[in-house]
């Protein structure tokens, strides 16, 4: 209860996000590594958070839903699926998603069931598959460890054989409220310096600038890749 009213507070007052975020810290206990937290956050029942869900989740997937009738996409991976919520608005000829949660990945299998078009693995598994577009949303920003981050970055551009679509903040900065997964990074100097073979298509900025309240406002843009 007293983590509940922690986040709400978090979401609905700007003015005290460092001392609720201090407060969620304590109650939620050591943070043990990026895998492991979204590893535990879906096995004790959590979701993919309020960018996965209501206005935030609508705008993502109109976004996407455009890019890919625009640019005639026919297939698509994401670098960690969630839930599955926000894939519900999506419009994807073929689609792969991954995830570092055996939880979340047989909620996504269960969730889809019915949908030929629609496969899941855990990322442990992954073997080299491709596709036009390679999506990276929401995920950047959780991933606090170096290694983790480099490593995410170069299998979600080594798995595009056409586009990638990042949506995250882009600068280097910890996270205003001190939670500890949560490590905002400049991620296009490392786009520019180790994959040069990519270009910066153009950039999707926010529709919903943000206000402290993280369900309906967000810090992230979009950022879409071209393979030179």
């Amino acid at each position: 209860m007293l983590v509940d009213i922690t986040k709400r507070v978090l979401r609905r007052s700007p003015t005290l996000t460092r001392f609720a975020g201090a407060v969620y810290k304590m109650l939620s206990g050591p943070f043990k590594g990026s895998e492991t937290y979204w590893s535990e956050r879906y096995r004790k029942g959590g979701n993919s958070g309020p960018g996965s869900y209501s206005a935030l989740a609508e705008f993502k997937a109109s976004v996407l839903n455009g890019f890919v009738a625009e640019q005639g996409v026919a297939s698509v991976i994401e670098f960690g699926c969630g839930d599955g919520n926000q894939l519900t608005l999506g419009k994807y000829p073929r689609y792969l998603g991954l995830d570092v949660s055996d939880v979340a990945v047989e909620r996504c299998r269960q969730r889809f069931a019915s949908d030929s078009t629609k496969s899941f693995k855990l990322l442990g598994d992954y073997s080299g598959e491709k596709a036009d577009l390679a999506l990276s949303l929401d995920v950047i920003y959780h991933l606090v460890e170096d290694q983790v981050f480099e490593r995410h970055l170069l299998a979600v551009f080594g798995a595009a054989t056409r586009f990638v679509a990042v949506y995250s903040t882009n600068v280097d900065a910890p996270d205003d409220a001190g939670l500890a997964h949560v490590r905002h990074r400049h991620f296009t100097d490392f786009v520019e310096r180790r994959l040069p073979e990519w270009k910066l298509l153009r950039v999707e900025h926010k529709a919903r600038p943000y206000t402290g309240d993280i369900a309906t406002s967000s810090l992230a843009d979009f950022y879409f890749y071209e393979r030179k």
